[in-house]
Parts: structure tokens; sequence; C-alpha cells
């Protein structure tokens, strides 16, 4: 009973061993076909080159970045939001000639302007807005017009 447990585990370990010597030449061929015509000095300048290329995509990555965040703080500062709304605050004289023009930037900071047209003369106005309020009283065509303005943002 000995002699067919060692015959089994010599078949079995002849088995294994011959396994491993065609996984190990099926290695060896393709490693000859990697490096054939290579020699270690071109391996060696292909590695370098490469860690030298990521090392500057890395870099243009990080500087991209930085533009890209100082980009979108002007961006969010800049008017963005414009808006003009017409009006008569005559109803006895002409059409809508008066304007009342808003412009407002992402935090509701800007300027609302704004023209009353009449027979005798155009006045026009202009109050700083600061967080989509202003200290001068706004009219209601003036608040309309930040309103629409903040709402295009």
């Amino acid at each position: 009973m000995n002699i067919k447990l060692e015959t089994a585990f010599f078949i079995l370990a002849l088995i294994l061993l011959s396994v491993n010597f065609f996984w190990l030449a099926k290695t060896e061929k393709r490693l000859k076909k990697f490096f054939a015509g290579k020699k270690a000095k071109d391996l060696e300048d292909i590695i370098t080159s490469l860690s030298e290329d990521t090392r500057k995509l890395e870099s243009a990555r990080n500087e991209i970045q930085k533009e890209l965040s100082l980009v979108n703080g002007k961006l969010k500062k800049s008017i963005r939001g414009v808006e003009t709304v017409r009006f008569n605050p005559f109803p006895d004289q002409g059409g809508n000639q008066s304007f009342a023009l808003g412009f407002v930037n992402e935090d509701g900071d800007g300027v609302v302007v704004s023209s009353l047209y009449s027979r005798e003369r155009t006045s026009v106005f202009a109050k700083p807005v600061k967080g989509g309020r202003s200290e001068y009283e706004l009219t209601s065509e003036e608040k309309e017009a930040l309103k629409k303005a903040a709402a295009k943002i």
C-alpha cells in the first residue's frame, strides 16, 4: 500500500514539475520577445523618460488647478446678472421711456442704474448694491431689475 502512495506522490510531483517547466518556458519566451533588440540602457532611458513626463504632467495639472481657482474667484466677483425693466413713471405722458438696470455678481453685489424720462428732462440715478440690498431706497422697478438680474446667475 505504501508503494502505491509513494508512486502517486511521485507522479503528482512529476506532473507539477512538468507544468512548472512549461510555464517557465512560456514566460522565458515572452521575456525574450519583450526584450528583443533592446538593451538595459534603452529600457532605463524609457523608464526615466516616462518618469520625467509624469512629473511634468503632475506639475502642469497643479498649475491648471491654481489657474482654475483664480478664474473661478474672478468669475464669482464679475457681473453676470444683467436685467432691464422699462416703465412709465408718469401715466399721463409718453410710453415706457424710463428704465431700471440691475447689474449683480454671484454675491449679489453690484449697482442699479435708473433713468426717469419726462418731456422736460431725463434724470439718471445709480445706487450701489451689496448682498442684494442697497443703503438707498429702491423703487419697485429697481427691486424688480435686481431680482431678475440675480435670477440669471
